[in-house]
């Protein structure tokens, strides 16, 4: 049964019975108003209990249920019947209480909440709104500068800040017993109908404040200006009316675009797990792991392990590189503190779990080593040759490289199949994309530890076969390199820029470039100059660039200038350099329309990824959305970028790339595997 009722003595005990997390679907639904009907009906029943079974109260509707039309029951009518009962309903909450799973929490009389317990109304992030009176329900309980702040990004709340605000009556250890002990007091609690409430007061500074947050962390998505909005209307109209608008505003915006890809981004990180086969093999313990190299990367993926509750042994190859290490350990501890993720104690017992050593010696304990050193194939295969001497059998050799021939590496060591391929994303202790690197040899058992520690540092882990770059960054390659001929064709940095941030992405990929330092970008072409295609157009300005010292914000000056070290302004002087190098390649500039920059940017990399996917270096075109999104900047709003190539039309990609192609064959030539996606319709 979705829902069981139990009755001891004068109370009815409600339990949602859909774990985990007891998501609400048509079942529950159902069951809530069965499990009414029934203490509605029995007259020996003074009060009613609710809760979750497991560690979950409900963390939100069955989003399954989304593609198509509404079911009934539905949960507004619910709730609504469930907050005119005639007696009393105290909600235990554990675990979860989120988006319908709170909308419940709502319609009762009283919130008894644990001290671990997390309260929100998370449907922004899936492109909807609350759909069951939370826009409603929440600002004439907590008032509507809280809610504001809760329900357009989505944002939870923690026990504490709960009662705070007054969302929740009690925090104690054991929500179920006390709720039960309320239940059953004389007097009864009273009735506490949150819809009957008094309006909230509008709050011009507030609102004001909420549309530029959602400006800001939720550009161009359509459901955090609607939920400002309804909030907004809760101020204004009776609850029957702006409950009746929410829910109106719900159904629409659950069948558009954004909440079509949101859904499918939510469904493909939960699906991002190890193959069957991998998932059953047994997987070694990893007592200690060595992280080769202290750089920003290979501290991250240090502290990362250390928060995971890995010791590490941190090696480099000189005593001023360990002191450079032990700094840059030290900051990421320290900022970690700063910010309230640690205490002063678990700052302490985490950086005494590592060691920092001058080459190879003493890792006999380690059954995992990850290198991070400088991308260059003989230093890693100089990297390799040692660890394959010093590890034991049975160790892990990952690398963290993100182009190079991994096989290559691999050849230089007794086991290859025990390498494998760990691509972090900067900062790594924070970015959740990992990238799982199959080489030739790579035995599934590797494999199957890659993916014990990705799901143990909490990382959304996406195979990827052995080619230049993987998956994400011979993507990004082919990004930039458009990129670069529209701009000498016709458009500037900063024009390119802005056009792909209204696409939805953070920032565009010169201002990306700066940050990161173009010198990376330039090693990389350096490194691939012998076999680039001599009939295929390069432009050479990133280079001339680097040779300038032009190299992004640490320089203070790349694409763009940073004064005094601050924030990114115009370079004037880069659009005569432009110009120059133009002129010099015998190119007669043109404008770009925005619209035009991003159709070739986007057919660039879609034309790319199909290839990927062809050539079996990506699984599937989802493990591409979740590279893109999750480690490149695409919106997640659109879905990945072949979610977002499907939308589009392929047949209209297609079109695109043959257009282009009038200017230049070589470059705009539709890949075989975008004709085999399309062809499959």
């Amino acid at each position: 049964m979705p829902v069981s009722v139990e009755k001891r003595g004068q109370v009815a005990i409600v339990t949602l019975t859909n774990p985990p997390v007891n998501a609400i679907g048509q079942a529950e639904r159902q069951g809530l108003l069965d499990a009414l009907a029934e203490v509605e009906g029995d007259d020996a029943l003074r009060a009613v209990v609710i809760r979750g079974e497991g560690s979950n109260f409900a963390a939100g509707a069955d989003a399954r249920e989304f593609d198509g039309p509404a079911l009934d029951p539905q949960l507004p009518d619910v709730l609504n019947a469930i907050e005119a009962c005639s007696k009393p309903w105290i909600a235990a909450i554990e675990g979860a209480a989120l988006g319908g799973g709170l909308e419940i929490t709502l319609v009762c009389d009283r919130r008894i909440v644990h001290p671990r317990a997390m309260l929100g109304l998370p449907e922004t992030n899936l492109g909807i709104v609350p759909g069951s009176g939370g826009t409603q329900r929440l600002p004439r309980l907590v008032g509507m500068s809280t809610a504001l702040d809760m329900i357009p990004l989505g944002t939870p709340v923690n026990a504490a800040r709960a009662l705070a605000i007054g969302l929740a009556d009690e925090v104690v250890d054991d929500p179920f017993a006390r709720a039960l002990e309320i239940a059953g007091a004389t007097p009864l609690p009273a009735k506490r109908r949150v819809s009957q409430m008094e309006s909230p007061t509008p709050e011009a500074e507030a609102l004001e404040a909420a549309e530029a947050a959602a400006a800001r962390k939720k550009a161009g998505q359509i459901a955090p200006r609607r939920a400002i909005e309804l909030i907004a209307l809760s101020a204004e109209t009776d609850f029957a009316d702006g409950a009746a608008e929410e829910r109106k505003s719900f159904l629409s915006l659950r069948t558009g675009s954004q909440a079509k890809a949101l859904r499918h981004m939510f469904f493909a990180e939960r699906g991002a797990r190890a193959p069957k086969d991998i998932a059953s093999l047994p997987v070694p313990e990893i007592r200690r792991a060595a992280v080769i190299g202290g750089g920003t990367m290979g501290a991250g993926i240090a502290w990362a392990l250390l928060q995971a509750g890995i010791p590490v042994t941190l090696v480099e190859a000189m005593e001023s590189a360990v002191e450079r290490a032990t700094h840059n350990l030290g900051k990421l501890a320290a900022d970690a503190e700063k910010r309230g993720l640690l205490t002063p104690e678990k700052r302490s017992a985490l950086m005494d779990r590592i060691r920092f050593q001058v080459g190879y010696g003493d890792l006999a304990e380690c059954d995992l080593a990850i290198e991070a050193a400088y991308e260059s194939m003989e230093v890693k295969r100089d990297v390799f040759t040692a660890l394959d001497a010093s590890l034991p059998h049975g160790a892990i050799l990952a690398t963290n490289t993100s182009y190079l021939d991994i096989n290559e590496i691999a050849a230089v060591t007794t086991r290859p199949d025990a390498v494998v391929g760990l691509h972090f994303f900067s900062p790594a202790h924070v970015m959740k994309l990992l990238e799982i690197v199959r080489a030739d040899e790579t035995a599934p058992q590797t494999l199957a530890a890659a993916y014990a520690l990705a799901k143990r540092l909490k990382k959304i882990p996406v195979l990827s076969g052995v080619c230049d770059g993987f998956i994400g960054n011979r993507i990004l390659a082919r990004y930039r390199e458009i990129a670069d001929m529209v701009m000498i064709d016709g458009s500037l940095p900063w024009e390119i820029d802005e056009a792909m941030v209204e696409f939805g992405y953070a920032m565009g990929p010169y201002m990306t470039q700066d940050l990161a330092g173009l010198d990376i970008a330039f090693a990389n072409r350096k490194r691939q100059a012998a076999t680039r295609d001599p009939n295929r157009r390069y432009v050479a300005i990133g280079d001339r660039m680097v040779e300038e010292g032009r190299l992004g914000r640490k320089a203070s000056v790349g694409w763009y200038r940073y004064p005094g070290g601050g924030g990114a302004v115009v370079d004037p002087l880069l659009e005569d350099l432009i110009t120059e190098e133009a002129r010099y390649a015998k190119i007669t500039r043109r404008e770009f329309t925005p619209e035009e920059i991003r159709r070739r940017l986007l057919a660039g990399m879609i034309n790319e990824a199909a290839d990927i996917l062809h050539e079996g270096i990506a699984e599937s075109a989802t493990a591409i959305d979740l590279v893109t999104v999750n480690g490149y900047g695409f919106p997640r709003w659109r879905g990945g970028l072949m979610h977002y190539a499907a939308e589009y039309g392929l047949d209209r990609v297609i079109a695109d790339i043959e257009e282009f192609a009038q200017e230049d064959a070589v470059v705009w030539t539709v890949s075989e595997g975008l004709r085999a996606l399309a062809a499959k319709g």
